[in-house]
């Protein structure tokens, strides 16, 4: 037994309080190891062994008398909660969402709508049609799933923040063929004034932030956002994240994980991770258990889902809205897919992985023709019924890229618009030298294409 000096009794008194020293112990297994000076007076530093508890401001872990790594392979990966397996079949029944015939069948029909038109808007960009696409092919659940019923999984009140494959979530909430194509072509009809790329879709009345091209950009404004409405008196909405696990190597991402974990913001960081940041592959994006593992670390409540099952990203999504409204705090989902089609119309993916590896996610494994097998089996699907289906939808999608595209484009001077309240005299400078510029030179701009 060590014995205590008269000076020592006020850090003994300390490490009483946080229960470090346990005075039935005699103060076994404890031991000097340096001296520490309080108010110019030297105490000796006392120091518990396994079993007993730090009193660190920066961490509350237990003692251990010999230096051990901790290695990744020594912890568990989160696991992914499924609900429907490739053939459609519920493997735990208490896991059923007890969707109603109607709910389901507009998730399917939501889901064919995207992928349908995905293709045709793919195509009318390889014919030069617009400047640039990207497709949600694979990914169609973690969209729809998210938000199959507005009173039981999100309110059309709760806020969204995308990356890029999110236009399932505008499709439930009401986004029309028109609204996506005039959007795409950039025409005077466009909401956003053909002021961003393409599929950078916004709407204000959806309560969906307009996408920015710049990865995790939305990340920490989303997570203010959240801790904005946290604020509010009697806030009844979150906020929800979209990104992808490429994007969470920005820094902006971690900010926001940790803002969003010290703030106890109202946010649902949701994860797509579906294998590829263009052509980089998850393994070499990061190492260590996907995005998910990251949550824990951060102090973040934290799932992982098999991202292809509706139903899986339904009842998680439902769980994670209910958990940060309830206590006020985050929660990460990370939804585990594959990104079927290319990364964009700038990319060959065929480059980096093989056609074969491809078709099996683009069949038994396609969200698509997993809920299908679970309409079959239910005897809620009518192969002729869905196949008018698609020609209605292929229909309209054409007829309206004929009338988007003949619309006039935006006022030039939409240039100038909407950053500041009043425009700054640089800027009146600039558009008047256009201005001047586009009368000396008409012949040389396509001014009749432009709304006067």
């Amino acid at each position: 037994m060590l014995s205590i000096s008269r000076s020592a009794k006020p850090i003994q008194i300390v490490l009483e309080r946080f229960k470090v020293i346990d005075r039935a112990n005699s103060f076994k297994d404890v031991k000097t190891v340096s001296s520490l000076f309080v108010d110019k007076i030297k105490f000796d530093t006392m120091v518990a062994f396994a079993g007993h508890t730090s009193v660190f401001p920066g961490a509350k872990a237990a003692f251990v008398s010999q230096p051990v790594f901790l290695m990744p392979k020594d912890i568990e990966s989160i696991p992914i909660y499924r609900v429907l397996d490739r053939d459609g079949k519920i493997q735990d029944l208490t896991q059923d969402p007890n969707l109603s015939k109607e709910t389901v069948q507009k998730m399917f029909r939501d889901m064919i709508l995207l992928n349908t038109m995905d293709k045709i808007l793919y195509e009318s960009q390889r014919q030069g049609r617009i400047s640039f696409y990207m497709t949600n092919f694979g990914e169609e659940a973690s969209h729809i799933g998210y938000n199959s019923s507005s009173a039981a999984a999100l309110e059309i009140r709760d806020v969204i923040y995308g990356q890029y494959r999110e236009a399932g979530v505008l499709v439930w909430r009401g986004f029309t063929i028109e609204q996506f194509i005039d959007q795409c072509y950039g025409n005077e009809a466009d909401v956003g004034k053909g002021k961003q790329m393409p599929v950078h879709y916004g709407s204000k009345d959806l309560n969906f932030v307009t996408i920015s091209s710049p990865l995790a950009t939305q990340m920490p404004q989303a997570v203010g956002a959240a801790y904005a409405m946290k604020r509010r008196k009697n806030n009844d909405a979150c906020v929800v994240c979209y990104f992808g696990e490429g994007a969470a190597s920005e820094g902006d991402a971690h900010a926001a994980f940790n803002f969003a974990a010290t703030l106890n913001c109202p946010v649902i960081l949701f994860c797509r991770n579906n294998g590829f940041a263009i052509s980089t592959p998850a393994h070499e994006q990061y190492k260590g258990d996907g995005i998910a593992g990251r949550g824990p670390g951060y102090g973040i409540a934290t799932i992982r889902v098999d991202g292809t099952d509706v139903f899986a990203v339904y009842n998680a999504m439902k769980l994670c809205r209910e958990y940060v409204m309830k206590e006020s705090k985050p929660a990460v989902l990370e939804a585990m897919a594959y990104r079927v089609g290319h990364h964009s119309t700038s990319d060959d993916s065929t480059a980096y992985r093989s056609s074969a590896e491809i078709e099996v996610w683009n069949s038994v494994e396609h969200p698509i023709s997993k809920l299908k097998n679970y309409m079959v089996k239910r005897d809620w699907f009518n192969e002729a019924e869905e196949n008018d289906f698609v020609k209605d939808i292929r229909k309209k999608v054409l007829k309206q890229i004929s009338i988007s595209e003949k619309k006039l484009k935006p006022n030039w001077k939409e240039l100038f618009t909407d950053v500041y309240n009043d425009v700054p005299l640089h800027l009146q400078e600039q558009m008047n030298e256009l201005k001047q510029n586009i009368e000396e030179n008409k012949s040389y701009y396509p001014v009749k294409n432009f709304k006067a």
